[in-house]
């Protein structure tokens, strides 16, 4: 069995590959252009909102400047928590980039066995994985709002929920390209899963080290699945 902490290692390590480095800097670049722009939309509507609901100009002096206010920490706060699935479907689109760059590396067979994966499979991988995002993190937060008073358990319900998912998405970023049939199992466990998606589930909630996450898991991910796969170590 693979090791989860040598494929994070290697994956880490994997960071500093130009050809790595070049896609993780397109993908924090795309994300902060999402980010700002989800931030941006959040924003306006909350302010509308908020006027609609009887928090308008005229309500007392300066009532327009505390409503922008409210609105521009309550977009922020949202986005925060869905931060997690910004980036990975972010990260999604460049995900077949960073599986090849570790391929070339370290896989170089693997690599030219390799099935590529067409625009619209992409996007339709993107679009199921964020869908199953939204839905379990939206079945989620009753619990963590009823959790809010532990001071710990709102963090630890989506942390589980979000480690359970990026386990399975992070490691179908490298098993689809590579499975003979959809019925293949992948070669990794589901113990292995959920201890890849915990670690950068974990990482995914502090800042700036967030930036690194998703694509830190997609190279760690191409390790283990093909470590487990292979039982060798990278050439």
């Amino acid at each position: 069995m693979a090791s989860v902490p040598t494929s994070l290692a290697l994956g880490f390590g994997q960071l500093f590959d130009g050809a790595v480095l070049r896609i993780l800097l397109k993908s924090v670049a795309a994300t902060l252009a999402v980010f700002v722009i989800v931030t941006t939309a959040g924003w306006y509507a909350l302010d509308w909102a908020l006027a609609s609901g009887g928090l308008d100009d005229t309500s007392f002096t300066g009532a327009g400047t505390v409503r922008e206010a409210i609105s521009l920490v309550l977009a922020v706060i949202g986005v925060w928590l869905v931060w997690r699935i910004v980036a990975m479907a972010v990260v999604q689109f460049f995900a077949d980039e960073v599986v090849e760059a570790v391929e070339r590396r370290h896989y170089p067979g693997e690599a030219g066995m390799a099935r590529q994966l067409g625009l619209g499979e992409q996007f339709g991988n993107a679009a199921r994985s964020t869908g199953r995002a939204l839905l379990f993190n939206l079945l989620a937060a009753p619990i963590a709002i009823v959790l809010l008073f532990t001071g710990v358990g709102t963090l630890a319900v989506f942390w589980l929920v979000n480690a359970l998912l990026l386990g399975r998405e992070l490691q179908d970023m490298v098993w689809l390209r590579h499975r003979q049939d959809e019925a293949q199992d992948a070669p990794i466990g589901r113990r292995q899963r959920f201890m890849l998606g915990g670690v950068i589930a974990a990482l995914l909630l502090v800042p700036f080290v967030n930036f690194l996450a998703p694509v830190l898991g997609a190279a760690s991910a191409t390790h283990l699945v093909h470590r487990s796969n292979r039982k060798v170590s990278p050439a």
